[in-house]
């Protein structure tokens, strides 16, 4: 490998995002872009100047100057493209979640092992500024003990791409899984899931998931802790809101349930509103000015990041933590058996829902042997 790692993104939606934090990263060269849309391909391209081009994401693996491939395609090409970069000798991101069944996840963690190439699920929510904050609160002793967990993502994906009509709620629940169990320190042991109310004929045909919400209940490995886990897509009247509170001994940090209203420290029984400053100063200086606003102007932003409010600023991060992991020869926060772990709570959530709440354990992706 050259001293900058040499980048590829694959999918341009979401992933142009990313296009100039890796240009301005002082570890990285972005070498190439893919996507199917030629045109959509050659404007993106042509706007931030980038020579590499492919409508194919087979062919661009076969580029030997490529040493990292960014995935953020569909939810559906997730596996096997991530599948086929590891075993083309690429280090591997991928935006979540990391596959749609476990077997898959089994897979992908077989294949980093194989390549011994680094895997790291993009998952925003854990490198959000309300993450960040809520971590050193408990770091500094603010909250205590942790008691409790709690977490929700409530979106309405109306006019969305066709493949997620009907996709069931829990199998896009990293964004509310994912805080709970990093700050925990701890992966997820077992779920019990239930599901409630109902969508519509035509939505509930493609996937046969009937829910219109699921809400699960999560023990933790090693842990006395419990959390909570609730989602919805469709049918389902709410404000867009990912959000997660951790209950603590002295102090319970609440992300804010409705836009603008602002987050809540509960200190004892007492309320006070916090400011949750930015955490831009832990990145290079090239990129921390990514935490705070996205690629697009006003009018081409990706419904994702206006949705979202740009992800809590954790874009820069997310792609910082994957270069350094290369870098230093290291696994990423967020490696490929961790990855499996939090995507797998959603699978076996919707799982344990459709059998009437049925406890699941969680398969151990640690002890996947090639």
């Amino acid at each position: 490998m050259t001293t900058s790692v040499r980048i590829a993104i694959a999918g341009l939606g979401f992933g142009a995002e990313f296009i100039p934090i890796y240009q301005a990263h002082p570890d990285t060269e972005l070498v190439a872009v893919c996507q199917r849309s030629e045109d959509a391909l050659r404007r993106t391209a042509d706007h931030f100047g980038i020579a590499g081009r492919y409508t194919s994401f087979d062919a661009m693996l076969e580029n030997p100057d490529i040493d990292a491939v960014h995935i953020n395609t569909p939810i559906p090409d997730h596996a096997a493209q991530s599948i086929a970069a590891l075993r083309a000798g690429k280090h591997v991101a991928c935006t979540v979640p990391m596959a749609t069944t476990v077997e898959e996840c089994q897979a992908i963690v077989r294949a980093a092992q194989e390549s011994g190439r680094n895997y790291m699920m993009t998952e925003t929510v854990v490198y959000s500024r309300e993450f960040l904050y809520a971590k050193q609160l408990l770091d500094d002793g603010t909250l205590g003990r942790i008691q409790f967990l709690r977490g929700a993502h409530h979106q309405e994906m109306a006019g969305w791409p066709g493949y997620w009509e009907g996709l069931p709620p829990m199998h896009y629940a990293t964004h509310a899984v994912s805080p709970l169990l990093a700050i925990a320190g701890t992966l997820a042991e077992s779920v019990v899931c239930q599901g409630s109310g109902r969508i519509s004929e035509d939505l509930t045909a493609k996937y046969g998931s009937p829910f219109a919400v699921e809400s699960a209940l999560l023990t933790l490995r090693d842990s006395p802790v419990a959390a909570e886990v609730a989602r919805s897509l469709f049918e389902t009247a709410r404000e867009y809101v990912e959000s997660f509170t951790v209950f603590g001994e002295h102090a319970t940090f609440e992300w804010e349930q409705t836009q603008g209203v602002g987050h809540v420290l509960h200190v004892g029984e007492r309320p006070e509103r916090v400011e949750v400053p930015d955490f831009a100063h832990l990145l290079p200086a090239e990129i921390a000015p990514f935490t705070t606003r996205g690629v697009y102007d006003d009018d081409n932003q990706h419904l994702s990041f206006v949705q979202g409010s740009g992800h809590g600023g954790s874009h820069p991060h997310l792609a910082h933590e994957f270069v350094r992991s290369i870098v230093e020869g290291r696994p990423s926060a967020i490696d490929a058996p961790t990855a499996a772990n939090w995507t797998s709570v959603g699978i076996c959530a919707h799982e344990s829902a459709m059998t009437g709440g049925t406890r699941i354990q969680i398969p151990d992706f640690a002890a996947v042997r090639i």
